[in-house]
């Protein structure tokens, strides 16, 4: 249910494309890590919203106090996200339960960064630093880890509150334009350097977006499907 929400917020609060889509093209019941860059609070909408109308119904790593939002908990634990207890005794629960949802041919959303950006502007930046629990995950299951990159997401919702509500409230006449951009798979236990590469193609996922915003508008991939 969520994630139908979401496929339907997408468009009413931005003008959002979305390309290297085959790069999702996997084996039936193959587990698969998405790892994403964390912009802005609309990246929950953006991405779930974006997968859903793409077909797919990703586990997803969440902050353990959404749980505690009235109805949205019983929510989360319905669709089989998986909250992450940081700085507790807990938070290794998180990357057993994602791991039993790769075990079930099932795909895993996580934002490996670790938490939102500290700037205000609306312009994107460059991913920053990664957390090692990603790899960790994927070294110790074997799925394949595909780099998702967005931009524009801060334009629907950043700086202080008072902006981000105001954003919030005037996206649906804006529309501001967010493209999604999807990066091959990696396989993380080949490689000598596995966080390395992976930030390296995160940035990448993420330049390729940056630059279909930048491009005339139409040519930087597909518009999102309609609902499913």
């Amino acid at each position: 249910m969520l994630s139908a929400w979401a496929g339907a917020l997408v468009p009413v609060f931005s003008d959002t494309s979305v390309s290297g889509t085959g790069h999702l093209e996997l084996p039936p019941g193959t587990g698969y890590v998405l790892a994403a860059n964390h912009t802005s609070f609309f990246d929950p909408v953006l991405l779930i919203g974006t997968l859903h109308r793409l077909g797919l119904r990703p586990a997803v790593l969440a902050t353990a106090g959404l749980w505690r939002v009235p109805l949205l908990g019983r929510a989360l634990t319905r669709e089989g996200y998986v909250p992450v207890h940081r700085g507790s005794r807990r938070a290794p629960d998180a990357l057993r339960e994602a791991a039993d949802a790769l075990a079930a041919g099932r795909g895993v959303l996580i934002y490996p960064e670790g938490g939102l950006p500290r700037y205000r502007a609306s312009h994107d930046r460059p991913p920053g630093r990664l957390k090692s629990g990603v790899v960790r995950l994927a070294l110790s299951t074997g799925v394949p880890v595909i780099p998702v990159g967005h931009a524009g997401a801060r334009r629907v919702s950043s700086g202080s509150r008072a902006k981000q509500l105001a954003g919030w409230a005037t996206a649906p006449v804006r529309r501001p334009r967010v493209h999604v951009h999807i990066g091959p798979a990696l396989r993380l236990d080949t490689s000598e350097h596995p966080l390395d590469d992976l930030e390296s193609a995160l940035a990448q996922a993420w330049a390729s977006a940056v630059h279909a915003l930048e491009d005339t508008p139409g040519t930087d991939g597909r518009r999102l499907p309609e609902r499913h």
